[in-house]
């Protein structure tokens, strides 16, 4: 087969498995049983500015030290992925990591290549832009580094969304063809920044987590939508 079909091939399996989870999970959706979190407006994008719900006096925080070429390319100061079958277990090392950072010690460039590498290496199921997408953009992250901003996470749990558990138990083909599950993840993000200020808010995220039988889970795809 020419490389060009191929490629062309490839790319639409890949639309139609994005397709066919959005599809999945918009059937939660219509039946009224998607939240989104902080009443049902709330995005997973860390502010870059937060209002404080409970304000302390503190030190100011030290200098950040100087981040090389070398660190923003290898993700390093980010945690790696576990190596577990379990896709909840899975999703929630992810979601904490995706909901822990200090811009104090990391740019916005490390943080993303970090994540990049939970990654799958089947680049037909790797949907990078869906990760990058949940990362405050280079401008936005600067300005929370010059207010020190640090955050951390405490995750509740994790489960596979309803609407996901139906539809494999109807048709459990659709779940060999790439071992790709839904996972919710829910949890608590405790922000900081500079002057003692603090806030905290309540978040969910639903991941697509791939986990092909004798292997370690792998990320495929975050969700634009949370779902229960």
């Amino acid at each position: 087969m020419p490389k060009s079909q191929l490629r062309s091939t490839n790319s639409a399996f890949h639309r139609r498995l994005l397709i066919g989870l959005g599809v999945l999970l918009a059937a939660a959706l219509t039946a009224g049983l998607a939240a989104r979190l902080s009443g049902g407006g709330h995005s997973d994008r860390p502010a870059a500015t937060p209002t404080a719900t409970a304000t302390t006096r503190a030190a100011p925080p030290t200098a950040p030290p100087a981040t090389t070429a070398a660190s923003a390319e290898t993700g390093a100061g980010v945690a790696r992925p576990p190596g577990t079958s379990s896709p909840t277990e899975f999703a929630q090392a992810f979601a904490r990591t995706l909901w822990s950072y200090d811009t104090r010690t990391l740019d916005q460039q490390s943080f993303v290549s970090g994540l990049r590498l939970w990654l799958t290496p089947e680049s037909q199921y790797a949907d990078g832009a869906s990760v990058e997408a949940q990362v405050p953009d280079p401008v936005l992250w600067s300005r929370m580094r010059d207010h020190a901003q640090t955050s951390s996470a405490a995750i509740a749990e994790a489960h596979l969304p309803a609407a996901y558990e139906r539809a494999i138990a109807k048709d459990p083909s659709a779940l060999t063809a790439a071992y790709i599950y839904a996972v919710t993840v829910t949890g608590k993000v405790e922000v900081a920044w500079t002057g003692g200020g603090r806030g905290a808010e309540a978040r969910a995220i639903t991941l697509a987590v791939q986990c092909r039988p004798q292997q370690d889970c792998v990320l495929a795809a975050i969700a634009p939508t949370v779902y229960p």
